[in-house]
């Protein structure tokens, strides 16, 4: 594939300081909604600012914004895989899906209508969160009425526990339990990578075997090296459609702090993009990075290096569309 329209090209930072300018992911053009031009994307970078289903500790309805911020400093190849994204297809910034700060189940509904619009118009997304709550509407807004999709997810949490507080109370904590049960993911399909840290009980490890979801912790991780356990996530993945979903704080927390449920012992930067680099050939078809959580961010580290996981994942899913 080949995209010459200049329009869909960043800005480079030759032109214009990357100081200077109004901040989009990458700096990409923004399409909205009701731009004439939005039926010629083919990646959209799409941003979820939400936190309303955090248990603890909130702030990553700052994240898109600190992200967007971030991704000005990227450039426009890949320098190990020689990747050029934007060489090759049509992307654009397609702006936040405004939600309802006070009203988890109104959001839910904002953000799945958004995801199935853009669907509907064969957009695949890239979205940044925001907390994990918010790739279950992503996935109903992509999977309506289509086969469940294929999940490769870096976490140091299952976000498979059971509902919270004794009712129906969805939060960033179980996504992908709901996820499983209204068939939206394949859980023969689907790999947790990275899991670690203290735990109420076993009930999420409990639904991933009753379900044949595979689980590899971190410390299996760290043992057997991240190509081997890439090698398997490529094969549970196989050829069918998967979603790629990374919540940062798969990342240890003494290089991403900026989160809001850190836990010790995660991969440090170097390991955290060579996870992606290891996936390249799997056919990722949306993707997110959530709970970057600015008010933790002290020194934005966390958000530099969420967007630049962004720009690997963007990679993935342009290579992914190449070969489709």
């Amino acid at each position: 594939m080949t995209q010459t329209d200049p329009f869909f090209r960043p800005v480079s930072g030759m032109d214009l300081p990357r100081f200077a300018g109004v901040a989009t992911f990458m700096r990409l053009p923004h399409v909205g909604p009701d731009h004439p031009r939005l039926g010629e994307v083919e990646i959209g970078i799409v941003g979820l600012p939400f936190d309303g289903a955090v248990s603890n500790r909130p702030g990553a309805r700052h994240g898109p914004r600190a992200l967007r911020d971030a991704s000005t400093m990227l450039r426009a190849q890949n320098g190990a895989t020689g990747v050029r994204p934007f060489d090759a297809v049509a992307c654009a910034d397609l702006g936040d899906v405004g939600p309802n700060p006070v009203d988890v189940m109104d959001t839910l509904g904002r953000f799945e209508a958004f995801y199935a619009g853009i669907a509907a118009r064969g957009i695949r997304p890239l979205t940044a969160g925001g907390d994990h709550l918010c790739t279950l509407p992503v996935l109903r807004g992509l999977v309506k009425g289509k086969p469940p999709l294929g999940l490769i997810h870096f976490d140091s949490h299952t976000d498979l526990y059971p509902v919270y507080f004794g009712g129906k109370v969805l939060t960033h904590g179980n996504p992908f339990r709901v996820a499983v049960e209204e068939g939206l993911l394949d859980p023969a399909r689907m790999i947790q990578i990275g899991i670690r840290g203290t735990t109420y009980d076993n009930a999420d490890i409990e639904f991933a075997k009753a379900h044949g979801i595979r689980i590899v912790r971190a410390e299996e991780l760290f043992a057997r090296g991240i190509s081997d356990v890439m090698a398997e996530a490529r094969e549970i993945a196989g050829e069918g459609e998967t979603y790629l979903s990374y919540d940062i704080d798969f990342v240890d927390p003494s290089v991403a702090p900026g989160t809001g449920t850190p836990e010790w012992g995660g991969p440090i930067a170097r390991e955290a993009i060579e996870v992606l680099r290891e996936l390249r050939g799997v056919n990722i078809v949306a993707a997110d990075l959530v709970e970057v959580s600015p008010p933790f961010d002290a020194a934005g580290n966390t958000a530099w290096l969420g967007a630049s996981l962004m720009f690997e994942l963007l990679c993935l899913m342009v290579e992914a569309k190449a070969a489709a």
